[in-house]
């Protein structure tokens, strides 16, 4: 049995998940926090448990030890109304109020916005021959992103990067960083909500406000907890998409050299299956949210008790041999890949065509501008984030020719 949740398995947690998914693939475990609960590795169990109405996203479900799991803060800055906290009817209801305001013409319309932001990121670093692609672009471009989107005036977006900064660099060490700068979302979010309640424009928090379900409006708390969770969901698993994706092409050169190819010829697909593949290979979101049983349900085999919490472990399930060929190979070309990187059934992802719009253009831009970019550390040195729900890099040094950073 390999250990668990050590600085050594966050750098590379794939050779222990081979071993649960071959010994143990649906395992009860103490996580850090000291919480008790399964985790599931391989993908048919997954998907099933993705899916699985007898498995809750409500913490009540989960009792008394559930302050120990979700969101660091939530509870306490009430915020647990949210679509990752609730199941149907209530998930039904406002999935659908949110999903009038977060249309795929909202995102096709906010196209020139992601690119903009973008290329002013890189054009702040290609004149110095180096940076750090965490901290100087996959960082502050889905923050900037989603602010916008969100309708978070320019002015106070930078206050949403502290906070955003203070929730990645304590994600994985005290929870109580995390919270602080939960409740300081909180108190802003609710601020704006009342700004715009009087000054509707057209932006998400606005479309919140506006959004009825047959004569039901979101209520204020309904409101704010969506605009968190938008923006908590939206910005963390896109930094992690687009950093581990540049980290991967840097590594596998050869993979790079094809993307690059079949951008340079103005070429789509390749740049679409390429971020599916980024998504498999090393995605963002290591672990789905928490799951909690309401009644005694059997999983991979294992009798799993009403109350135990699940994990589902999307990085050792879209690894798995028997769903996958050769999974632990990159192949950016992949035709055949239903990964569950956005997860599966009704809390698929709302925001997944965004993230694809940002990881796409994200990597286009780079490769284009910077086509000579090369990893400035030694991969055994570079160190990952703690923490048991996402996947990144804590820094990404690179090093390129100044006089590739031209405007394109």
């Amino acid at each position: 049995m390999p250990e668990l949740f050590t600085w050594e398995f966050a750098t590379n947690p794939y050779p222990a998940y081979a071993w649960l998914r071959a010994h143990a693939p649906v395992h009860r475990t103490t996580l850090p926090s000291g919480v008790e609960a399964w985790l599931v590795t391989r993908y048919a169990d997954a998907r099933q448990a993705l899916a699985d109405a007898r498995l809750s996203k409500n913490p009540v479900n989960h009792g008394a030890g559930s302050g120990r799991t979700g969101i660091p803060g939530e509870r306490s800055a009430d915020l647990m109304t949210h679509l990752l906290n609730i199941d149907p009817p209530d998930h039904t209801r406002l999935r659908r109020l949110v999903s009038k305001a977060f249309t795929p013409r909202r995102v096709a319309l906010f196209e020139p916005r992601v690119r903009e932001i973008t290329d002013r990121l890189i054009d702040g670093f290609a004149g110095k021959g180096e940076a750090d692609l965490i901290h100087d672009f996959a960082f502050p471009l889905p923050i900037y992103a989603i602010c916008d989107l969100l309708g978070v005036p320019a002015e106070d977006q930078d206050d949403f990067r502290d906070w955003a900064g203070m929730m990645i660099r304590h994600g994985g060490g005290p929870r109580g960083g995390v919270a602080r700068s939960v409740k300081k979302m909180r108190s802003y979010l609710s601020e704006l909500i009342h700004r715009k309640r009087a000054d509707l424009a057209d932006d998400l928090i606005s479309d919140l406000i506006r959004a009825s379900d047959h004569g039901e409006h979101l209520t204020e708390n309904e409101a704010a907890a969506m605009a968190f969770i938008l923006l908590f969901a939206g910005f963390e698993t896109t930094v992690n998409l687009i950093g581990n994706g540049l980290y991967a092409l840097l590594v596998l050169p050869h993979q790079r050299a094809q993307l690059q190819s079949s951008i340079a010829l103005g070429e789509t697909a390749l740049l679409a299956t390429a971020v599916e593949e980024l998504l498999r290979y090393d995605g963002p979101v290591e672990l789905a949210t928490w799951r909690y049983a309401t009644t005694s349900i059997t999983l991979g085999g294992q009798s799993v008790a009403a109350g135990d919490p699940v994990l589902v472990v999307l990085a050792a399930a879209d690894r798995d041999p028997d769903r996958f060929d050769q999974p632990d190979l990159l192949d950016l070309a992949r035709r055949d890949n239903p990964h569950l990187g956005f997860g599966h059934g009704i809390h698929y992802c709302i925001g997944a065509p965004l993230a694809r719009l940002e990881a796409q253009y994200a990597l286009s831009a780079l490769l284009q501008r910077l086509p000579d970019l090369t990893l400035a550390a030694d991969p055994d040195d570079l160190r990952w984030r703690g923490g048991l729900i996402m996947r990144g890099l804590r820094q990404l040094p690179v090093n390129f020719s100044q006089e590739g950073g031209a405007q394109l």
